[in-house]
């Protein structure tokens, strides 16, 4: 009987050297398996979190048919970019992911960009995340909606968040799993409830064409507006990438983590809107309710009350604010994960002290409490969620495709990146096409809404970075840490292949 031990131990210590072959020290906890590297992107793409915070936001652009159509479409190009990444999580296994990539295949400036954007993405989604878990838990404490009382609540969950991250990973990885099991109850939960005991509407209402957009927008528009609801869930799958120097056989097992995490949120995501919609008995008053004190409630909240009852329905939204708590949890694992490998090449202000990792749980501290205090500093009201939000997306997916477009650039040339061992084959290319043109599409979509704000966010985000990056960072950054030499011998993907 082979040795299991022992062979896993020698897959960790394989995974040292490939990492110390791409320049890097053995300094995080390689301790992931496949699944929990899985339950890490499952947990921030949480259709509990995304899917339920703007529920609301879809069902006022498009209504019910925003769901039947808006989530597969996005669901099924949002894979065609997962599936362009894994190939590239493959070839490169290291904590910097996005930034890595984009620097090996693009030069030290695509470099810079890509993790400036994917940085700024991450905290907003940080943000995101756990300000609208704040949302769902007030009113579970039995508190008023108030601003104060949101921001309560948020900045108790921010701390909770970073303590256990800074405790250990070996914790972050088994909270983890247990929130896949959280989240998968959670969805059976609430669907099994309002199947069974809530009044329905038809089926031909979950395809009703309805829009209660207050800006006099034409159907089509206001439908296109609220693919932003299912496309700000399908966000952060990248994170099994910026765990691989913790996850053991990272060039197998984060791949596969990446898709199916896209995969499995897609489908069960799909079978919680169709519960959700078909227990709506009054559209008009799920969109306009109100707590005792007159404040607004999230329209799934009002759904799930008006449908099961104040207690039950108190219940199983304990249960989707609790697998946000988990959302959040990851996603500050995740931002932390790549400030750490950004700063470790000395691209961050003070990188000093962000790349610094604690001695006692080998985690990356400072860089983990970063995360939560500009997630902080960033507060957001609801009047700006959405923007928020957008935000996210658009930073975020120009991350994700900056190193894909450099990647389909030179597919076929003798500068191509060597495949790793999970890679697309002769689809990869048609399949990169798919994912930039999708990215393009809801870069411009997401920025127009609510006067721009997003848009011209991201248009001053990207000015000042260009400003700094000319006249001080293409002077003092050098990049990731193969260089000249280096880069020549480290072929994407060598040691796999």
């Amino acid at each position: 009987m082979p040795d299991l031990r022992n062979a896993s131990d020698d897959r960790r210590r394989e995974d040292e050297r490939e990492l110390r072959r791409l320049g890097y020290a053995q300094e995080l906890f390689r301790t992931m398996g496949g699944f929990s590297n899985f339950a890490l992107s499952f947990s921030i793409i949480s259709i509990l979190t995304g899917a339920v915070t703007l529920y609301q936001h879809g069902l006022l652009m498009g209504g019910p048919a925003e769901m039947a159509f808006g989530w597969p479409l996005v669901a099924l190009f949002t894979m065609a970019v997962a599936l362009s990444i894994a190939e590239l999580a493959s070839s490169v296994p290291t904590s910097g992911a996005m930034y890595h990539w984009a620097s090996l295949l693009g030069g030290n400036a695509w470099g810079w960009f890509t993790a400036w954007f994917n940085i700024a993405g991450q905290l907003a989604a940080v943000a995101g995340i756990d300000y609208g878990a704040a949302i769902f838990v007030t009113p579970l404490l039995g508190l008023s909606m108030t601003s104060t009382n949101i921001l309560m609540v948020y900045a108790a969950i921010l701390l909770s968040h970073a303590v256990i991250n800074h405790i250990g990973i070996t914790l972050v990885a088994r909270l983890n799993d247990l929130s896949v099991t959280v989240h998968v109850v959670g969805v059976i939960a609430i669907v099994g409830a309002l199947m069974l005991f809530a009044p329905k509407q038809p089926a031909a209402f979950f395809f009703a064409r309805i829009t209660s957009n207050t800006e006099g927008w034409p159907y089509w528009w206001a439908f296109i507006v609220g693919l932003l609801q299912a496309q700000w869930t399908f966000t952060g799958y990248d994170a099994s990438a910026s765990v691989s120097e913790e996850t053991v056989d990272p060039r197998r097992r984060v791949p596969w983590g990446i898709v199916m995490a896209v995969l499995v949120s897609a489908v069960a995501g799909y079978v919680l809107l169709i519960a959700l919609t078909l227990a709506i008995t009054d559209l008009s008053s799920v969109l306009s309710a109100r707590d005792a004190d007159g404040h607004e409630i999230p329209a799934v909240i009002a759904i799930l009350r008006s449908g099961l009852g104040a207690r039950a329905g108190s219940v199983v939204t304990g249960l989707a604010a609790m697998a946000m708590w988990f959302c959040g949890l990851s996603a500050v694992t995740w931002s932390s994960r790549t400030i750490y490998a950004f700063a470790r090449d000395g691209g961050m202000p003070g990188s000093s002290i962000w790349k610094r990792v604690s001695p006692r749980y080998s985690t990356p501290a400072p860089a983990i409490w970063l995360c939560v205090v500009v997630a902080f500093a960033a507060t957001i009201s609801s009047g700006t969620y959405a923007v928020v939000t957008s935000i996210s997306v658009i930073g975020l997916y120009f991350s994700y495709i900056i190193p894909v477009y450099l990647g389909w650039r030179r597919r076929g040339t003798p500068s191509a990146a060597q495949p790793g061992p999970w890679h697309l084959g002769r689809f990869g290319s048609a399949i990169n096409v798919v994912a930039m043109l999708w990215v393009i599409f809801i870069t411009v979509i997401l920025s127009i809404p609510d006067n721009m704000r997003a848009g011209k966010a991201i248009a001053a985000l990207t000015t000042l970075l260009a400003v700094w990056y000319f006249f001080s960072e293409r002077h003092r950054f050098r990049g990731p840490a193969w260089q000249d030499a280096s880069r020549r011998d480290l072929q994407v993907g060598r040691a796999a292949t």
